[in-house]
């Protein structure tokens, strides 16, 4: 588990820590790679509580980092950084650590699985993280949300009509289909990382459109996506790290709460 210093467990020779490069301050894209740390008790470093943690980012955001003949420079955080190797991009990062961190189906007997998990992922991050973030910067990101906001309300309240319904149908569709296995898991009856994933996004979305995530929720038509939220967040590794300090609160990133962008749907 991370904190503010490296962790000091001892481990064998084969341990190489994970190091998270994300901004400090919000959770971001960067908290579906901590849930993925978290749940498997891995030992890391997360930049975002270190005190020059910025510097850090800006070093890679500016090309100044990474500085070797192998690894390409990287556009944007989330970066992870694992002995040699340093990539970039939410899903990327999490079709590296799935396999290592035990978070995917038995790929010996599955191999195309993790295929179909990273699908289920990026469904998850298009229409439900990337479509959100829109709803407060529908016209260009580099504008304020104040020189946007009728805009913005315009979107948020068709997202929350249209799409938020869509997607979570989509989801209830999968974890009801013969491929989710036993149990509330999205696929193969076993906790991946594509649950850690829709929990993240499920949880951003109640704290930004509350009035229609519990209008959703009483309605009942998607209870296995709630019920899969609840069952992530009542895990022990990840229950804890919920209640901790390392769970950085919703602020200025993707999930914000704005009263006039609160519709019911």
């Amino acid at each position: 588990m991370a904190s503010e210093i490296p962790a000091k467990r001892q481990k064998s020779s084969k341990d190489v820590p994970y190091r998270l490069i994300y901004w400090p301050g919000l959770p971001g894209r960067g908290e579906h790679i901590r849930l993925a740390l978290e749940e498997a008790g891995a030992e890391y470093v997360d930049t975002a509580h270190l005190e020059d943690g910025i510097n850090v980012v800006l070093a890679y955001n500016s090309g100044e980092q990474p500085k070797d003949e192998t690894n390409i420079p990287l556009f944007a955080p989330p970066i992870l950084q694992h002995g040699d190797l340093v990539i970039s991009q939410t899903p990327n990062i999490l079709l590296y650590l799935g396999p290592r961190l035990g978070l995917v189906t038995d790929l010996e007997n599955d191999p195309d699985g993790l295929y179909r998990i990273n699908s289920l992922v990026l469904t998850a991050l298009d229409g439900l993280s990337n479509e959100p973030h829109d709803c407060h910067h529908p016209i260009a990101t580099g504008l304020y949300y104040e020189d946007q906001k009728e805009e913005s309300k315009r979107k948020a309240k068709d997202y929350v009509k249209n799409r938020l319904p869509k997607f979570l149908g989509y989801f209830q569709r999968v974890l009801e289909s013969k491929a989710s296995g036993d149990g509330p898991w999205l696929y193969g009856g076993k906790l991946t990382y594509a649950d850690l994933v829709l929990f993240q996004c499920l949880d951003g979305l109640m704290f930004m459109f509350p009035k229609a995530t519990i209008k959703l929720e009483r309605e009942g038509k998607h209870g296995k996506v709630f019920a899969l939220h609840k069952a992530v967040a009542e895990r022990p590794r990840i229950e804890s790290y919920l209640e901790s300090s390392r769970r950085q609160k919703y602020s200025n990133g993707i999930y914000r709460y704005y009263e006039e962008l609160d519709f019911e749907g």
